[in-house]
């Protein structure tokens, strides 16, 4: 396995002007989609990528790949500088959002696809001294006996092996090559359960077993570093937690670092080790799901990161501790005393999450809201609430019954807020750790 590192990776694409530029104007754009990208993924670690549509998530993973060329900066894998090579050399598998699945090869060739072209840099092997060659393939690593076998592999066995391919099993020709590649296949195919899929073509599978096929193909690779691409988004919401849950224990067991891609922050906070938010081509915050939720480093995390969202409303702050709002007035607990110093009478937001919010009677901390939607689920209820022109989103206990335009009064959790600077949108933090 290998640990990944970027140092301030930059991406900018030229995109040419439409219509034809007038007389002195340039004939291309600049748009920096990636920029100061400064990320450590450890050896093991399953690392998420997670922000909205077009924050450049995919076009990062794009270029640790090799798939993108960067513009700026370095990619390390393992030991490895790896800029300016090759995708086939960089030892990292994919699995991308649409399965990449060819149509006319079975699942078992499509399993076997990648790990038939692995010898391609070992072939070279065979044009030196033969003390070159390794010496021992129990002394090497899976892939190394595998590309070593496949590198020495004569013309007449791959012709005999391709020709034999379709025969009933015990009529085929199997090369050594083409044994350890056997073994492989049908290991990787029992560990995700699709071992009685392996003679069916990718039309005659359902979208949960096309996706399972997608990762067979990526771990049979048995690479240092797994890609993933948003390979949930096309299942249905059960498939896509049932798999989730397969994907989350399929790389604990196999140990192999991973950076998983998606746009949503309820797979990010159930799958990752640590999770990286991004927005507008920049890493945000890169933490632990909890420290994200509890510490978020600034307004776009709060609110992306929790479901439902962060409330946010406008306040004044009155040192030592009291923050106002023309309809509440909330005194905060002692920790925050020296922040709140630094903002006396400025304005900042305050932050509050749906689930921090509790039902209450008349008082001056306590916030008047009228009940505009109800969605009960069950095991909770989520309310919409109107507090002056802001609406609120309050998560409460499932016994409660509410109707539409009902009034009701709310508490805030003064011990779980979160106030931000007005014009950085940083978080302040309060004198002792949440």
């Amino acid at each position: 396995m290998a640990q990944v590192v970027l140092e301030n990776l930059y991406k900018t694409f030229v995109s040419q002007t439409q219509p034809p530029p007038a007389a002195g104007e340039s004939a291309a754009s600049n748009s920096a989609v990636l920029r100061r990208i400064n990320l450590q993924v450890d050896d093991g670690e399953f690392m998420v990528l997670v922000g909205p549509s077009g924050c450049g998530k995919s076009t990062l993973l794009r270029l640790i790949s090799g798939l993108e060329e960067i513009t700026a900066g370095n990619i390390w894998v393992g030991d490895r500088q790896v800029n300016q090579l090759p995708p086939k050399q960089r030892d990292i598998a994919m699995v991308f959002q649409s399965y990449a699945l060819y149509p006319h090869l079975s699942v078992y060739d499509n399993l076997a696809f990648g790990l038939r072209r692995m010898g391609g840099h070992y072939a070279q092997l065979l044009t030196e001294p033969t003390d070159s060659y390794p010496a021992d393939d129990e002394e090497s690593d899976a892939n190394q006996a595998l590309q070593w076998a496949l590198a020495s592999r004569t013309r007449w066995q791959t012709a005999l092996s391709g020709a034999t391919r379709r025969l009933p099993k015990r009529l085929r020709y199997l090369a050594p090559a083409d044994k350890l590649i056997d073994q492989r296949i049908r290991a990787v195919a029992r560990m995700l359960q699709i071992d009685d899929l392996l003679n069916r073509l990718p039309r005659q599978l359902s979208g949960g077993q096309k996706q399972r096929v997608a990762l067979g193909r990526a771990i049979a690779r048995n690479p240092q570093v797994f890609l993933m691409d948003e390979p949930l988004s096309n299942l249905d919401a059960k498939l896509r937690t049932e798999t989730r849950a397969q994907i989350v224990n399929l790389q604990h067991q196999l140990g192999i670092t991973t950076i998983y891609v998606t746009h949503d922050q309820i797979e990010a906070m159930t799958m990752g080790d640590r999770i990286a938010v991004m927005n507008a081509g920049q890493i945000q915050q890169c933490a632990t799901p909890l420290e994200l939720y509890r510490r978020p480093a600034n307004r776009f995390v709060a609110s992306f990161i929790g479901s439902p969202p962060m409330n946010f409303l406008p306040v004044q702050v009155n040192a030592p501790l009291l923050i106002t709002h023309p309809d509440f007035r909330l005194t905060l607990p002692e920790p925050w005393a020296n922040t709140l110093k630094l903002y006396d009478g400025q304005p900042v937001t305050l932050g509050i999450r749906p689930e921090h919010l509790s039902l209450s009677s008349s008082a001056p901390k306590n916030l008047r809201v009228i009940v505009k939607r109800i969605e009960a689920l069950g095991s909770e209820t989520y309310l919409a609430v109107q507090f002056g022109q802001d609406i609120l989103q309050v998560r409460v206990e499932p016994d409660f019954t509410f109707a539409i335009g009902e009034e009701l009064w709310l508490a805030i959790a003064s011990d779980k807020i979160h106030l931000f600077d007005n014009q950085s949108e940083a978080a302040l933090f309060s004198s002792v750790s949440e």
